[in-house]
C-alpha cells in the first residue's frame, strides 16, 4: 500500500453470469464515505467471500465489488472519534464485503459500529484464522452451553467438520472436555480432525439411513450443524433426551423437511446462531473468550493456510468448488 493508492481484490461481470477477480490498485477516494478507515494487514476467505466473487446476488447485488467479510488492522483515520489512529481493530460481519467493499483490500471504510476491539490475547492474524467462522463457532458453542450441555451428557457431534466453522467448533469443543464426532464427507482428513480434538472421526454417509426414519436411536447428545438440508433434521433424529443442535450453515441447503416427534418426544431444541447482525457488545464478549479462556492457539495453527492476496481469487475458486479445508489467512504484506 502506498500513500495513494492501495491494492484490492475486484470482481466485474464481463459478460452475462461471468465474473473475473482481478487485483488492482484504487485510489483511496474510491472507499465508502464511512467515518472509520482502516489499514487491513489480514483477511480471510469464508464461503461468503467464494459466493460474492462467483456473482451471487442474493450476496452481492452490484459489481464491479470488493468481497471479504471478515479484516483485522488498525485504524488509520475515525471521523467519529470512537477510535484513535493505530487502534488494533476487528470487523466481522453487518455489510462488509456484501454490498459494502470488503476486506479483500489493504483499506476498508466502515461505521463506527461494525468495529470491535481487537483483544490483546489475540493477533491480528490469529483474528483471521478464527473471523467470521470462528466467531460463528464461538457462538454455536456458547448456545449449547446455556442450553445446558456437559461433557459428562455424552459425544457432541460436529458436520461439515472439514470446514472453516466446523473445524474451530470441533477445537473449542475439544478444549472445553467434550467427546466430539466429527462428520466429514473428505475421510482422507480425519487425521487433521483428530489432532483438532475431535474423539471420532464418521462418514457423512453415516447419517443417511436415518433420512426415511420420523425418529431415529438416539446417537449423540448435543451437536452443531454448518450443514443445512436434509443433514439437519438427520440430525435432530438422532440426539438424545433434551439435548439440541446449534445450526448455522445451508451449504446443503435451506429447507429441510421435518416432523415434531424429536420435539416433543424427547424435547430437542432447535438453536439458530447468526454471526452477522449479532450486537456488537455481544461479538466483543465472544471476541474476548476467545483470546481468553477459549484460546486455542495451537490448534489454530493447524487449521491455517496463509497466503497473499494476489493468491485470493484462486483460493476462492476453491471454496466455491467445495474443496477447501480449514482456514485461508490473506496477510496483505505476502
Amino acid at each position: 500500500m502506498s500513500d495513494t493508492t492501495y491494492r484490492a481484490m475486484v470482481v466485474e461481470e464481463v459478460a452475462a453470469g461471468k465474473y473475473d477477480q482481478a487485483i488492482v490498485n484504487l485510489d483511496p477516494s474510491s472507499l465508502p464515505e464511512n467515518p472509520v478507515t482502516i489499514a487491513v494487514s489480514h483477511s480471510s476467505l469464508n464461503y461468503k467471500d467464494a459466493l460474492s466473487a462467483f456473482g451471487n446476488r442474493a450476496v452481492t447485488r452490484e459489481y464491479p465489488h470488493t468481497p471479504g467479510i471478515d479484516a483485522a488492522g488498525t485504524v488509520i483515520a475515525d471521523a467519529s472519534d470512537t477510535f484513535a489512529v493505530g487502534d488494533p481493530v476487528i470487523v466481522t460481519g453487518y455489510d462488509l464485503g456484501m454490498n459494502t467493499a470488503g476486506g479483500l483490500a489493504e483499506r476498508i471504510a466502515v461505521p463506527g459500529e461494525w468495529v470491535t476491539p481487537r483483544p490483546d490475547g489475540l493477533s491480528s492474524r490469529e483474528a483471521m484464522i478464527l473471523g467470521t467462522a470462528g466467531l460463528t463457532a464461538a457462538l454455536c458453542v456458547e448456545k449449547l452451553l446455556e442450553a445446558g450441555a456437559r461433557p459428562a451428557d455424552g459425544e457432541v457431534l460436529v458436520t461439515g467438520a472439514t470446514g472453516g466453522v466446523g473445524s474451530i467448533a470441533v477445537a473449542l469443543l475439544g478444549k472445553l472436555g467434550f467427546k466430539v464426532a466429527a462428520v466429514t464427507g473428505k475421510l482422507e482428513s480425519a487425521e487433521f480432525l483428530t489432532s483438532l480434538g475431535a474423539w471420532k472421526v464418521l462418514d457423512r454417509e453415516t447419517l443417511a439411513p436415518f433420512a426415511d426414519k420420523a425418529i431415529a436411536k438416539p446417537l449423540w447428545a448435543w451437536a452443531v450443524d454448518t450443514v443445512g438440508g436434509e443433514t439437519l433434521f438427520n440430525v435432530i433424529k438422532c440426539l438424545k433426551y433434551g439435548g439440541g443442535v446449534a445450526a448455522c450453515g445451508m451449504a446443503s441447503g435451506a429447507q429441510f423437511q421435518a416432523n415434531v416427534f424429536p420435539f416433543i418426544l424427547r424435547g430437542i431444541s432447535l438453536l439458530g446462531v447468526d454471526s452477522v447482525e449479532l450486537p456488537l457488545q455481544k461479538k466483543a464478549g465472544v471476541w474476548g473468550k476467545l483470546a481468553g479462556d477459549w484460546y486455542i492457539g495451537e490448534q489454530l495453527e493447524k487449521i491455517a493456510e496463509d497466503i497473499s492476496l494476489d493468491q485470493a481469487p484462486e483460493f476462492l475458486a476453491r471454496l466455491h468448488r467445495g474443496h477447501g479445508i480449514g482456514r485461508y489467512v490473506v496477510d496483505m504484506t505476502r
